[in-house]
């Protein structure tokens, strides 16, 4: 969000006026991670995340949308969602849907290529901050899975 989306809310608020149907969702997952960055260096290069450049500052989104004349939420929990989802589809106007979510789970695909996973090991192996969350993460994402295969 912090790459693009400011602005592009920016150019929405530019030209929405002016649309037959002024209704978009846009939903920001806010990790106050440059993500898929970050996912990109570990997986592709098998470097640590770093977090002088990664980590961003806390940036209220649903703020910054209702200064430009959005309806907007920020989600805290996963509790909040189906009310939040339910004032988005409500809206007539664009709406952003800003959800606190955590930097520690993959961006990867279902099926990642042998160096992609060797270049994930080896940023963990070589001092990532996050390392314990996203081994983790991986652990709790791989057994659902392999449940799943056992029963079928």
């Amino acid at each position: 969000m912090q790459m693009n989306g400011m602005n592009g809310l920016i150019t929405i608020e530019k030209y929405c006026r002016d649309w037959a149907d002024p209704r978009l969702i846009v939903l920001v997952l806010n990790n106050r991670d440059l993500n898929q960055v970050t996912w990109e260096q570990r997986v592709m290069e098998g470097d640590p995340k770093f977090e002088a450049s990664q980590n961003l500052p806390a940036i209220d989104y649903a703020q910054y949308a209702r200064q430009l004349g959005f309806d907007a939420v920020h989600v805290n929990t996963s509790e909040e969602v189906p009310r939040a989802l339910d004032m988005a589809l409500a809206s007539t106007r664009p709406f952003v849907l800003d959800v606190e979510t955590d930097p520690d789970v993959p961006p990867l695909p279902p099926h990642i290529t042998f160096e992609q996973a060797a270049g994930y090991a080896a940023s963990l192996l070589s001092g990532d901050p996050n390392a314990a969350g996203l081994i983790a993460r991986s652990l709790s994402n791989m057994f659902p899975s392999l449940a799943s295969k056992v029963r079928t």
